[in-house]
């Protein structure tokens, strides 16, 4: 009998033993899924703000820094303009599709809203947008085109 009750009772002890371990077991497995897809989301914030580096590579100076462009630089540059702001509408699509975190997003947005006030960047966007046909609707809702008043720059 004294057998018995001691069995139980190791029994019941190691069966809570157990119970602990897998909750505990659960709960690392928990932590590291969560660590990984932000691991992953990290990574993927990662490999857009590379291409988006690429791209402001190809872009003018002087747009970078607020100056305008004549009109020749800006119609030699209108293509890159045009894949900045693809690249753009995409950042607005991805966060609103939870892709970004909103930590990055405020600082992405930052960036674009900065840019756009730039005179290059933003006559390249009033041009763009007017000849979309209805594309860029994230960025357009983020950012709206604005007509400039500046007079275009001769070249």
């Amino acid at each position: 009998m004294i057998c018995d009750a001691t069995c139980q009772g190791w029994a019941a002890l190691g069966g809570g033993v157990g119970g602990l371990f897998t909750a505990l077991a659960a709960a690392i497995a928990a932590w590291q899924l969560v660590y990984m897809k932000r691991q992953s989301r990290t990574a993927f914030e990662d490999a857009i703000v590379r291409e988006y580096r690429e791209l402001a590579s190809t872009l003018p100076l002087k747009a970078l820094l607020g100056e305008s462009l004549s009109n020749r630089e800006h119609a030699d540059k209108l293509d890159e303009f045009y894949r900045y702001f693809d690249l753009c509408n995409s950042q607005v699509f991805l966060h609103d599709h939870g892709r970004i975190s909103d930590e990055t997003w405020a600082f992405w947005e930052q960036g674009i809203r900065t840019n756009l006030k730039r005179p290059a960047f933003a006559r390249a966007w009033n041009e763009i947008a007017g000849r979309a046909n209805g594309d860029f609707a994230e960025l357009r809702r983020v950012c709206p085109p604005v007509p400039t008043t500046q007079p275009e720059v001769s070249a």
